[in-house]
């Protein structure tokens, strides 16, 4: 039986804190134990990058040690090794995220983009009620909008409107045709793709044409509301998320999941 040295039992330790580390940032946002800046940006990318720096930094001395060691042990070896892995790994996501977050440097989607879906006033009350980002108008520059002023968005982002952004994307979501199905049949659509893509507060008016749904991340509970628009040959849709400011492309994959769903039951009622 190895008996472990005490600088891979130190590294195995910090190992099994990292998942823990993680978890408890992010499930302490969902449940309010501390707002989205202290959750994401104080312990997620502040503290992790330096917990997964101290990680990295055990792990290179342990494997040192282990190297030096006589006779060397494969299993103390094989934790040095992994401790350097993982941190790494982490790292690279970390990196990504920084490349999603400037490929997608604005947090509110629409197919669109000359008059986007509204929201309710029910809607927007919840948004203000909850702090969130206010709506932005779809044609001012980034540079005349308060949250992108305060964020320091570049000369080149300054001068593009939420329109242009939207409509340069190679992945921007486009309106779905109803087709032969009646309004009554794309609200009842809309409705039921944002149940399956487990929405909450799923409100459809048959009466206005709309539906409005809020989506929430699993670890941080980062909420975001979501329109849909039914008129009398198409729908359009909106996602906007209520705190942040790029959404690292959610919303975008969010509206084109939801109109493959709601195109899919839309097929399914005509057959």
């Amino acid at each position: 039986m190895i008996i472990l040295p005490k600088h891979t039992k130190l590294v195995l330790a910090l190992l099994a804190f990292l998942p823990l580390y993680f978890m408890v940032a992010a499930l302490g946002t969902k449940i309010g134990v501390w707002d989205w800046k202290i959750g994401l940006m104080t312990l997620t990318l502040g503290g992790g990058i330096i917990v997964l720096g101290i990680t990295a930094l055990a792990a290179l001395v342990s494997l040192v040690l282990a190297m030096r060691s006589k006779p060397r042990h494969n299993g103390v070896l094989a934790v040095a090794i992994i401790g350097l892995l993982g941190p790494g790994a982490a790292l690279a996501v970390f990196m990504s995220t920084g490349g999603k977050a400037a490929a997608n440097p604005i947090h509110d989607i629409a197919t669109d983009t000359a008059n986007p879906p509204a929201f309710s006033a029910a809607t927007v009350a919840a948004r203000e009620a909850a702090g969130a980002n206010p709506l932005s108008d779809y044609q001012s520059p980034l540079g005349k909008i308060a949250l992108y002023q305060k964020a320091g968005v570049s000369p080149e982002l300054a001068v593009k409107s939420h329109a242009q952004i939207i409509t340069a994307r190679k992945d921007r979501p486009a309106p779905l045709p109803l087709g032969g199905a009646s309004k009554a049949e794309g609200v009842a659509a809309v409705a039921a793709a944002m149940g399956a893509m487990g929405f909450t507060d799923i409100r459809p008016d048959a009466a206005t044409g709309t539906v409005e749904g809020v989506a929430e991340t699993f670890w941080f509970g980062f909420k975001d509301d979501v329109v849909a628009r039914v008129g009398d040959t198409q729908v359009d849709f909106r996602s906007v998320s209520r705190v942040g400011v790029s959404d690292l492309g959610a919303n975008t994959a969010r509206i084109n999941e939801l109109r493959e769903r709601t195109e899919a039951l839309l097929g399914a009622a005509s057959r």
